[in-house]
This record gives structure tokens, sequence and C-alpha cells, in this order.
């Protein structure tokens, strides 16, 4: 089935304030197996940055599109991060954020990074499955990972996969603008971003995105791009992400 019938219309223009993006997972526990998980490496601002991903088939791994850069090293198997014996590392081929996607605005951000060569399949290094038709209603148990700081006054990332469970809130706003959101804690933050919202099923649901607080009570909530849809939905997400090339038909999960 090809991922543009399983994708949601990410159709936003909200902006938010006090919008920050997210990358750490703040009272979580060391991972177990997650072999979908992709840690992704590039210089930003003359800085080496980290974002999280996750690997929907041999040739594509999906992250937030505020994670573009120049080139990327994509870093597979990877659970403690000075444990390399079943780590994979690849180069991008070519990046694909969301046509729509505007830095600073919450929406869209969302993009598909095209491997330069294929990874070898195991048991530390396997795709997820994206939720489709009949999984929109909100999930009751699911959970984020990845390798962000463990604390607000940390300022290195984790060296070993870090996971967390979300709840996720029936918020109107929320609702209305096709997201998924969550506060409190656990939560993930900086360097978590570009990581899977994994729920019932093991499927993905979601992409974290940002974090930003509420102005009614200042709660901070996380916000997670929805992923599952309508089949005509999908197919305008697709064609955002992936204009009329032959890379879409790479993309048969």
């Amino acid at each position: 089935m090809f991922i543009r019938f399983e994708l949601l219309s990410l159709i936003l223009a909200l902006t938010l304030g006090g919008q920050v993006h997210t990358g750490k997972i703040i009272g979580g526990q060391v991972a177990q197996s997650r072999p979908y998980m992709v840690l992704l490496e590039f210089h930003q601002a003359g800085k080496i940055t980290h974002c999280g991903g996750f690997l929907l088939n041999v040739d594509f791994v999906m992250t937030a599109a505020h994670c573009q850069a120049y080139s990327y090293e994509v870093l597979l198997g990877v659970n403690n991060f000075w444990n390399t014996t079943e780590q994979q590392s690849l180069s991008v081929e070519k990046s694909y954020p969301h046509e729509d996607y505007k830095a600073g605005v919450l929406g869209n951000d969302i993009m598909l990074l095209k491997l330069s060569s294929q990874p070898i399949l195991s048991k530390s290094v396997k795709p997820i499955a994206i939720a489709c038709q009949g999984d929109e209603f909100l999930p009751k148990s699911c959970s984020t990972s990845g390798w962000g700081r463990t604390d607000e006054n940390e300022i290195f990332m984790s060296r070993v996969l870090m996971e967390a469970n979300v709840t996720l809130i029936n918020n109107k706003q929320c609702n209305e603008d096709k997201l998924y959101c969550s506060n409190g804690e656990p939560r993930p933050a900086q360097g978590d971003s570009g990581g899977p919202l994994v729920c019932e099923g093991e499927k993905a649901y979601g992409v974290v995105s940002a974090g930003f607080q509420y102005t009614t009570d200042s709660r901070y909530c996380t916000v997670i791009l929805r992923l599952p849809s309508t089949a005509t939905g999908s197919i305008r997400l697709w064609e955002a992400l992936i204009p009329a090339t032959t890379d879409r038909l790479n993309l048969d999960v």
C-alpha cells in the first residue's frame, strides 16, 4: 500500500505564541527495542545538531521539516550512542520538506528524506507501519522516544535512547487543526523533534513537532502532527511532500 493513502493532509496555518521546537525526553526512561528509530546528525548555524526520525522503508526516513540541513548523517540501529556494534551510517540523497512549511509557523512541519543507499534490515533496524484509515480516533496508549536531553538544565543530548509514555489531551484547538497534543511530564522536548508518536499496534500516528505555552493557564503543551486520514487528504500531503517524480514509487510501504 502506498503511503499516500495513509498520511494525513496537514492543512495548518496556525501560529502559536511561545512556540519552541521540541527535543528532549523529560521524565522518561531508557528505551527498549525501537528498531525504527533514526538519529539525524547535521550542521545548523555552525554547530552540530540532532533530530529524531523514523524509518518508513529501505528508501525513506520521515522527520520534522524544521530539521532541514545542507547534509545529514543518518544513524540507524542506535540504542547506546557509544555502542556501534549494530549501528549503520547512511547519507541522504534528497530531502522533501512539505512545500507549505514555514519556519516559526506551527503547521506542515514534516519532511521525507530519501536515503542514498538502503540499510540492512535486522532486529535493530526495521521500518514502522503508519496508522491508516480506521485509526483516526484519539489513541489511548502512546509513547515517544529520542536522544534529546533528559533534564531542563542538561546541555548535552542523551547517549542512550530514551522513551516516555504520553497522554494525549482532547483539546478543541488541537482537534480543529488536526494535531495531537499532550501536556505535563513525561514529554519530549529539544532533540526529539522528528521522532514518531507510536500508539496502539506499534504504529506511527504522528511526528513530534513543537511545544508551546497555553496562554490561558501557562501549561506546556507538546504538538504532534497527525498522520492517519482520508485517502483524499493523504494524497494532498503526498503531493506536497514529493513532486511528480519516480521517487513516489519508492515509497511503497
